[in-house]
């Protein structure tokens, strides 16, 4: 080899060459650390770790892409092309190299994702400030132009709205049972967002009840068979800064889904009645929802007369101020939000702006009841997911013809402006999932995040923790993901959320 060297090279460059030469021998590259003098086997595998971590490390300072906004393109012999994504994953190098698999599982950059969106702490969106343009959020315009693409700004309220729900599912499930004997005492709710305080408790009380003969049967029952149940609360901001950035004080009233037999037996009672307060006999509302909004209990009153009796006091107190009501519910919730919409709309002289925001809700009343929303100005945005069948009911066995039909007792009609996602479109969801996880109140607000547009369903950096749906509907998660997470060696607690010790209610 030397004597090749002489032969191509002129003899007095021939000693700055050797010293280059020697100088390079001597280099250890990051990519090779068998330059090693010695290797031995047994470290082997320690070594092809090493040389991929390092090989990664350089990639990630040239790979300009965000490695989570991957966009997934069709070539034209309609191969899928991944585009944005490093290297290592789109060599796929783990089918030609079996080292390489538990190389990507350590790899920083799917650990930190993935511990991320395992953690329990959710990663918002940023709050900007709505200022002018709240009206829009809040409906006045039904949200034309913000849901297909969805608007960032939108998709935050509505899960922060979604959240609200989720607190009242909790505060009740801390403490189902009523009194007999006497009125219930304020409930404390843990609220999602410090910015709002709670200034009232709702209950809603059922005007069917079961025969004598089930307690005797079934005595440890307890809060299941009860009348009268908490069910949702009224709070409203309370915090400077929020009001500047939202443009408004807001008032939330929000409602849980059904938790107790009373309440299930409610739902069944499928027939249309007229509205107490309408002199249109074509305007109906289930009799079972009607029902719950409007009688009153022992130590309580109903539903209808809470909501009436606080908001009118909240709109005297902030007098003067910019206003809004935000009604939000999930299943019972959600077809309830719209009673008590209907009831506040006119409660007062100059009621300020009312919006529904509701999750999984079915059918609540006929066309008529449509019209007399709209007549309110009452906005609905409604998030449907398609695969959940409670919002295809009432009237889903009705044969259509029947359904058009403005006087029969079974024409149902949906209410509003509608936000439709997919379980299928989840990346991290099994395409069979069952009825109980489409309906989860946990898995819409994770559809709801993850949504882009209808012709990108699901955007690749979704904020929205894991750790809830995986502790919820573990058995509806994909198990890559599932596996993963037992992988990453996590402490127990932190998949430990509050349990309620009853029955679980529909979000869990």
């Amino acid at each position: 080899m030397m004597i090749g060297v002489g032969l191509t090279l002129p003899a007095h460059n021939l000693n700055v060459f050797n010293a280059r030469r020697a100088s390079f021998k001597c280099q250890k590259s990051p990519l090779n650390p068998t330059s090693r003098t010695h290797v031995s086997s047994a470290s082997s595998t320690e070594l092809t770790r090493e040389t991929l971590s390092n090989l990664e490390k350089l990639l990630q300072k040239s790979n300009q892409p965000d490695p989570e906004r991957v966009v997934k393109t069709s070539t034209s012999n309609g191969s899928i092309e991944t585009k944005g994504k490093g290297l290592l994953e789109g060599l796929n190098l783990s089918r030609i190299w079996p080292e390489m698999k538990a190389a990507e599982e350590m790899s920083p950059r799917h650990l930190n994702r993935l511990q991320r969106l395992l953690s329990k702490t959710m990663e918002y969106s940023p709050r900007n400030n709505l200022g002018s343009r709240w009206r829009e959020y809040h409906g006045c315009n039904d949200w034309s132009g913000l849901l297909d693409p969805l608007d960032e700004n939108l998709r935050r309220e509505v899960v922060r709205y979604g959240e609200f729900v989720q607190a009242a599912y909790h505060g009740f499930h801390s403490n189902p049972a009523m009194s007999t004997d006497e009125a219930p005492l304020p409930r404390h709710v843990a609220l999602p967002d410090r910015s709002y305080k709670v200034t009232k408790s709702l209950y809603t009380t059922s005007s069917v009840g079961l025969p004598k003969w089930v307690d005797d049967v079934a005595p440890d029952l307890g809060w299941m068979t009860q009348r009268s149940s908490w069910i949702g609360y009224v709070a409203v901001c309370d915090d400077k800064r929020e009001i500047h950035r939202m443009g408004r004080r807001d008032i939330v009233i929000a409602l849980r889904g059904t938790a107790t037999c009373m309440e299930w037996a409610e739902n069944f009672r499928a027939q249309l009645d007229q509205i107490p307060e309408s002199d249109d006999p074509t305007q109906r509302v289930e009799r079972g929802f009607l029902s719950l909004h409007k009688t009153r209990g022992a130590h309580v009153p109903s539903l209808a007369e809470l909501v009436v009796e606080e908001v009118q006091r909240l709109i005297e107190m902030y007098k003067g101020e910019p206003l809004s009501i935000t009604i939000t519910g999930h299943s019972l919730g959600a077809a309830l939000s719209l009673l008590v919409a209907d009831e506040i709309s006119s409660c007062a002289p100059h009621v300020p702006p009312v919006a529904v925001f509701s999750f999984g809700g079915p059918r609540v009343g006929n066309k008529g009841f449509v019209e007399r929303l709209n007549k309110k100005n009452v906005k609905v945005l409604r998030i449907v997911n398609n695969q959940d069948l409670i919002t295809k009911v009432p009237g889903i066995f009705i044969v259509e013809k029947v359904q058009q039909q403005q006087d029969n007792p079974w024409t149902y009609s949906h209410v509003g402006t509608e936000l439709r996602v997919d379980t299928k479109m989840s990346p991290y969801l099994k395409s069979n999932v069952d009825i109980a996880c489409c309906h989860d109140l946990e898995a819409y607000l994770h559809l709801v995040d993850g949504y882009l547009s209808s012709k990108c369903p699901f955007r690749s950096n979704a904020k929205r923790s894991l750790a809830k749906l995986l502790h919820d509907q573990g058995s509806n998660v994909k198990q890559l993901y599932t596996h993963k997470a037992l992988s990453l060696n996590l402490e127990r607690d932190r998949f430990s959320f509050p349990m309620p010790s009853c029955l679980p209610s529909p979000s869990q």
